[in-house]
């Protein structure tokens, strides 16, 4: 969780509920909150000119959305879009700021998270500039299994689906599919019951 969420509440911070496919906020926006999962998933994405779906990220339960955004005073360059229903806490900026000045202790977690963010988009851009699709869908399990401890393999349930593999990556899903399919003859990842271990 990157803030307490009790200090949220205490701050001012309004619950929001959001149904499936409802932005958060959208490319061009003007960032004026601060949002935290309570409930659900979203995914922060983009379009390209032929309407093509690039998913930047996926957010879950106790994660922020969109945070970085709030320091530098540009539009949002994405989208936030809920892909379940959720439950999100809203604090506008201001006292978002105000809460990091009285708090080091928060500013350095805040920090912290931000930091694991420009962790994860750093790896991701040098996954994607590879031109096999193999090691830009490895790329992404070994970041997604480096939050847990246990390195052993197959350890590790892909929490994603084929398609949130593809548009992760930059690939077509049929093309994940298939690398998918030539990882697991490879023994670099395990099928078992349509689910992905690696």
């Amino acid at each position: 969780m990157v803030i307490d969420e009790n200090i949220l509440y205490s701050a001012g911070a309004e619950i929001k509920n959001y149904n499936p496919s409802e932005n958060l906020f959208i490319q061009g926006d003007i960032p004026n909150y601060y949002y935290q999962i309570i409930k659900g998933k979203v995914k922060l994405n983009n379009y390209n000119e032929d309407g093509k779906e690039f998913i930047q990220n996926l957010l879950y339960e106790g994660q922020s959305c969109g945070e970085s955004i709030l320091f530098i005073n540009k539009p949002y360059p994405m989208n936030a879009e809920a892909i379940t229903e959720c439950s999100v806490l809203k604090l506008h900026k201001s006292i978002f700021f105000n809460l990091l000045t009285q708090s080091p202790d928060l500013c350095m977690e805040v920090n912290n998270f931000l930091s694991q963010r420009l962790y994860y988009k750093f790896i991701m851009m040098q996954n994607i500039s590879s031109q096999n699709p193999s090691i830009r869908l490895k790329g992404l399990m070994d970041y997604l299994k480096s939050s847990q401890n246990d390195e052993r393999p197959y350890s590790f349930t892909v929490p994603l689906t084929r398609q949130q593999m593809a548009s992760l990556t930059g690939l077509c899903v049929e093309t994940a599919i298939r690398t998918i399919k030539h990882m697991e003859r490879e023994k670099i990842v395990k099928i078992q019951n349509r689910k992905i271990l690696y």
